[in-house]
C-alpha cells in the first residue's frame, strides 16, 4: 500500500515476516497434534521453541527450490535437530499450510474491518441525534420534493451500514476455515478427526470439502462484502458532494487552519474528502471481480488465485479500513448549516404541494384532478409560502372548498415531519 492511504494495523497483518510467523503458528499446531495422537514422538513440539522466522533466509533457499514453502519449511527445521525437523510438514501438503494460514490473516483483518464500523455507526448515530429535527428540501431526480428530516439521510446510511457490519460478523463466524486434508483433499495420512482437532488449536472450524485448497468462494464473499462496504461509502460520499454544491451550499467538509482548497482561487473550499472516497471506492469494488475469477481454479488445484490474492488482500483490507476511518472524520467534521436549510423548505415553498392537496382531498369530495389543478395553479402563481396559502384559501373559497390553513403552518409541519421521522428511527432500533 502507498503511504498516503496506508492503515499500519493492517499493514502488519500482511508483511511477509507477518505472513511466515503465521505459517510457523499453523505448522506448530499440525506438530502439537501430531505429538498428542502419537504420531511425532515426545518433546517434538516443543523442540521448536526457539525457531524464528528469517525472510531473508528462506529468500536465499527459494533462489534454489523455487518453491517458497519448500524454503520456508527448509529455513525452519535446519533450527531443530533431525529427528525433531522430520515431522515438521508432516501428512500435509502446500496449501493446507498456506491456506490456514490465509484464514488467520483474514481473520486478524476482518476483526479491524469491525471495529471501523462499529466506530462508524457511534458518529452516525452522533449525526442522527444532531439533525432529527431539522427539516430540509428532500429531492428526487435532483429536483426539490418534499420536505424531510435531515437526519433521514445519515439513518438510510446507518441503517445500510448496519447490514454490512452483519455481514461481517458473519464472515469472521462461518467463512473463515482451516484444512488439514492433504493433496487433493483426499486425507491421505491425516484422517478428519485428526484435522478438526488440529484446526481446534488455532480456533478455526474445518473446511467441510476441501479440493486441496479451501474454495476460494469464500474469499470472493469477502472481497463481495467489501465492495458493497464501499459501495455504502460512496453513496453518503455522493450525498454529501451534492450537499456541498455552491447553488446548494448545505453542508461542507471540515477545513482546517492553514488548509487550501485550490492553487489559484483562495476562497474554493472543495469537498476533497468525500471525492477521495469515491475514488478509492472504485478501486475497491474492482478486487470483488478479482476474487470472483480466483473461484475458478483448474481440477481440483491451480495456482492462478495464488499472484493475484497476494496483491489484492492487502491493499483490499487497508484500503477499507482506511476509506471507513475517514468517512467517519469527514461526518464528524462535517459543518451542517441548520437555519440555511430550514429556511430552504419556506423559499422552496412548492415541496409543500403535495400536503395541500392530501389536506384538500381528506375534506372535499371534488375529484382529485380537479383539487391536484388547483393546488398546481396556486403553486405556480405564489412567490412564497404565505403567498401560497393565501391564493389556496381564495381558490377554495371561490369553488365552495374546505381548506385548513393549518395544513401548510410551519409549527405543525415539522412537527408533523419530526413525528413520522422519531418513528422510522424507533422502528429501525428494534431490527438492531
Amino acid at each position: 500500500m502507498i503511504p498516503r492511504y496506508e492503515v499500519e494495523a493492517i499493514s502488519r497483518i500482511w508483511t511477509e515476516d507477518a505472513r511466515w510467523r503465521r505459517v510457523l503458528d499453523v505448522e506448530l499446531a499440525l506438530l502439537a497434534e501430531l505429538e498428542a495422537s502419537g504420531m511425532a514422538p515426545p518433546g517434538t513440539r516443543a523442540a521448536f521453541d526457539g525457531v524464528r522466522v528469517d525472510v531473508q533466509r528462506v529468500h536465499e533457499i527459494e533462489s534454489l527450490t523455487r518453491h517458497d514453502l519448500i524454503a520456508f519449511c527448509a529455513s525452519i527445521t535446519e533450527q531443530v535437530a533431525p529427528e525433531s525437523g522430520r515431522f515438521f510438514h508432516h501428512g500435509v501438503t502446500s496449501s493446507d499450510v498456506l491456506d490456514t494460514a490465509l484464514a488467520l490473516q483474514l481473520r486478524d483483518s476482518l476483526v479491524l474491518v469491525e471495529q471501523a464500523l462499529t466506530d462508524l455507526l457511534k458518529t452516525l448515530d452522533a449525526k442522527i441525534e444532531e439533525t432529527r429535527d431539522l427539516l430540509c428540501v428532500g429531492r428526487s431526480h435532483g429536483i426539490s420534493a418534499e420536505p424531510m428530516i435531515f437526519g433521514h439521510k445519515f439513518l438510510s446510511s446507518r441503517a445500510e451500514f448496519t447490514r454490512r457490519l452483519r455481514d461481517v460478523k458473519h464472515l469472521l463466524a462461518s467463512e473463515l476455515t482451516g484444512q488439514f486434508s492433504g493433496a487433493v483433499g483426499s486425507h491421505t495420512f491425516l484422517d478428519p478427526a485428526f484435522e478438526a482437532r488440529a484446526l481446534a488449536r488455532l480456533g478455526l472450524p474445518v473446511e467441510p470439502v476441501s479440493t486441496q485448497v479451501i474454495p476460494r468462494d469464500r474469499i470472493a464473499l469477502i472481497l463481495s462484502i467489501g465492495a458493497l462496504i464501499a459501495t455504502a461509502i460512496e453513496r453518503i460520499s455522493i450525498e454529501i458532494r451534492h450537499l456541498h454544491h455552491s447553488d446548494i451550499a448545505e453542508v461542507h467538509e471540515g477545513f482546517r487552519p492553514g488548509q487550501k482548497g485550490s492553487s489559484v482561487m483562495p476562497h474554493k473550499r472543495n469537498p476533497v474528502s468525500t471525492e477521495n472516497l469515491c475514488g478509492l471506492a472504485r478501486v475497491i469494488r474492482s478486487h470483488a471481480d478479482i476474487g470472483h475469477q480466483n473461484a475458478l481454479l483448474w481440477h481440483e488445484r491451480d495456482i492462478s488465485h495464488s499472484s493475484a490474492e497476494r496483491l489484492v488482500l492487502p491493499d483490499h483490507f487497508g484500503l477499507l479500513v482506511y476509506s471507513i476511518e475517514r468517512l467517519g472524520s469527514t461526518l464528524a467534521g462535517l459543518g451542517i448549516h441548520r437555519d440555511f436549510i430550514e429556511n430552504k423548505v419556506r423559499l422552496q415553498f412548492t415541496c409543500l404541494s403535495s400536503r395541500a392537496l392530501h389536506g384538500l382531498v381528506e375534506r372535499n369530495a371534488s375529484p382529485r384532478e380537479t383539487l391536484y389543478s388547483i393546488v398546481q395553479e396556486s403553486a405556480f402563481s405564489a412567490s412564497d409560502l404565505e403567498g401560497f396559502i393565501l391564493h389556496l384559501q381564495e381558490r377554495c373559497s371561490r369553488e365552495g372548498l374546505q381548506f385548513d390553513p393549518e395544513t401548510l403552518s410551519w409549527n405543525g409541519i415539522k412537527q408533523a415531519y419530526r413525528n413520522n421521522f422519531d418513528e422510522v428511527l424507533e422502528r429501525f432500533k428494534e431490527c438492531l
